[in-house]
Order: C-alpha cells, then structure tokens, then sequence
C-alpha cells in the first residue's frame, strides 16, 4: 500500500482500491502519483487483462481533490505554494488523460460519493471504459461552488452529455444519482451496494474472458433500478434543454426566473449562490471544450486553474464552504452584471508559451 493506494492483481484483473476514508479519499498528490504509476506499471503487461478502481468506504469513491491542501498551498509562501498547486493539478490531469486512454477495459466502481477530481478517474474513455453506479452513488462537478470550475475533463465529457444536461450540471454543481448519472450517459450500469461482494467476488474468481461483457450481464436483472422515470434529469429534460440553451449566464437566469414550476425556481434559486464569474467561465469552457480533443480540454482546463489561483475566487470559495463553514463567499464580482468579457477571457488566455505548457506532451 502507497499514499492510501491499494493495487493488488487476482485473475488476471488489476485492482486499485482508493484507501483514505477520513478524507473520503480526496486525491492528495502521493495518491495521483501512486495511482499514474500503478497504472503504468499495468498498461504494458500481458498478465493484467483489465483494471477495476473501487473504494474501501462505503460513503465514497472519491469526494475529488483535497482542497485544503489547495487552501493552504494558497496560502502559503508564493513560491512554495505556487509550486504545490502547479505540481498537482500537472500531474492530476496527466493522469485523466491516462485513464480515459488506458489500453485496457477500465471499471469504475462510483459507489457513495463521486465529485471532481473522483470523475476524473471514473470517466474514462469510451472504448473501454464500464462505470457503475449504486444507490448510494452521489454524482456532481460542484467546483462552481467553491469559486472554481468542473475541471479534471469536465470540458469534455459534460459537454458530450445529452442536449444540455452537462451545461446545468457544470453550472449549478447540483449533485445526481444513479438513474440521472445513466440518463446523462455519465455512468453505464446499475448495481445495488449489497451485490459489490458479488460482482468483485465474480471478477476475482471466474473465468471472465471480457471483464466489461460479464459486468454488464451482471448487472441486467438490476437495469429497472435505474430507468428514466427515476431520474430528476429526465423529467425535467426538455425545461434543462430549453433553459440552458441561450449562450448567457444572465439569459439562463432570466429564463429560469420566467419559469413558474418548481424545478426551474430551485435551480435559479441555487445559481444566485454560485460565483457569478465562475458560472460565466463555465459556460464558456463547456462551448470550447464540446469542439476539443481531451488532451486540448486538459491543456485548456491547465491554463483555467492557474488563473483561478491568481485571481482568487476559489481560495475565497474554500474558505467559506469548507474552512470557516460561514456560507457566505465574498465573490468578486458579487454581481453578475459586473462579469465582463475581458474578465471571462482571461481565464483562457495561457500563461505559458505553446511550447512550454506543462501538458505540453499529451495527445
């Protein structure tokens, strides 16, 4: 075991068992580097046939990165902290770009929490990828909610959801289950938490000839556990697309706000509380992002953190949500009216030559 990373290889399947439950397994940079170099270390193996990530905690598969470690590296002294926040989010979104490019059938077992940076593991691409989810799992990019964005790919594979399901969920931060996260084609399978012990005890014994085919049938008697008339994102699907259509946070909103049903009044309800300039940024990243490569979205998504950090909104957003639990973000600007163009587009402007990028190297 290394930096609460457990890999252990049965069957001919490689495991990789997320192990920080206090922290429900927030990503520190041992964990990230840990986990890039199990995985590496498997990619090229002829005995490893698949890889499965799971959890020891039943809460979480990964609540996403450890934003303390962001709040103090922000705090800390410039040259130190700016290094430490450079460090991680280089080699965080390194390995994203891993993932969703492994060789291999790669499963993700969203069982309990899965935000930010646990997505980021978890969304691999689609070649290969099996994502499960439970009635536990609680899905959500809610970096808009600590004055940040819906990083780690986000770009990516929100705005590749259906219609404009990933727009609402980048910019509300709203947190979905099992039925919404298969409606929004961000998970693949349902399985309930009491049939993990099985599943795992099925991969770990059996002859599986193609690990993925055998999770899906698994999985079958289970599929009505998780049909669209579950699912809050379904029922509300036209009123989202409709809504969340218009290529201003401000035309959204006033959208929302001419909307008398009660969904439509929750969510302009919870945008008032996110960061008027992070919504704008978001909505911006998710039309860029819908026309980018990944390795693209991860260079541009690069240059986004490193100006979140200089500009401040998310070291604010922290300390409100999560170190002094006060609530009340002082966002700057407070108003969205105040959002201007110049203050959007800077967010996109990099702060490193072409050739000097630190995800200079993905393809």
């Amino acid at each position: 075991m290394t930096a609460h990373i457990i890999s252990a290889v049965r069957n001919n399947i490689g495991f990789i068992t997320l192990d920080r439950p206090r922290a429900l397994n927030s990503l520190s940079l041992d964990m990230v580097r840990a986990f890039t170099q199990v995985l590496l270390s498997w990619r090229d193996d002829p005995a490893i046939a698949a890889v499965v990530v799971r959890s020891t905690s039943e809460k979480a598969f990964c609540a996403g990165g450890d934003i303390r470690f962001f709040f103090d590296a922000g705090k800390a002294t410039p040259q130190s902290g700016s290094m430490l926040i450079e460090d991680f989010f280089t080699e965080e979104y390194a390995l994203n770009h891993l993932t969703h490019h492994y060789p291999k059938p790669y499963i993700a077992l969203m069982d309990g929490i899965v935000m930010g940076g646990g997505m980021g593991i978890a969304q691999a691409g689609p070649a290969n990828r099996m994502r499960i989810v439970t009635e536990r799992t609680k899905m959500a990019m809610p970096e808009v909610n600590i004055g940040l964005f819906p990083d780690v790919g986000g770009s990516f594979f929100l705005s590749r959801t259906p219609g404009r399901l990933g727009v609402y969920l980048g910019i509300t931060g709203e947190t979905i289950g099992a039925a919404d996260a298969i409606h929004a084609d961000l998970a693949d399978v349902f399985i309930p938490a009491d049939q993990i012990g099985a599943l795992l005890q099925l991969l770990e014994t059996s002859a599986v000839s193609d690990v993925r085919e055998s999770v899906a049938r698994f999985a079958e008697p289970y599929a009505s556990h998780a049909l669209p008339d579950q699912s809050v994102l379904a029922r509300n699907r036209a009123a989202i697309d409709r809504h969340f259509q218009h290529d201003d946070v401000r035309a959204i909103m006033a959208s929302l706000a001419a909307d008398d049903d009660a969904f439509a009044q929750r969510t302009v309800a919870t945008m008032h509380k996110r960061s008027p300039l992070m919504m704008c940024v978001t909505l911006e990243q998710l039309r860029r992002g819908a026309g980018m490569s990944l390795a693209d979205c991860l260079r541009m998504e690069r240059t986004m953190v490193r100006r979140s950090f200089e500009q401040g909104e998310v070291t604010e957003g922290i300390r409100a949500l999560v170190i002094d639990k006060d609530n009340a973000p002082q966002w700057q600007p407070r108003h969205l009216h105040e959002v201007t163009r110049e203050s959007v587009d800077r967010y996109f402007q990099s702060a490193w030559p072409e050739w000097a990028h630190p995800l200079r190297a993905l393809e």
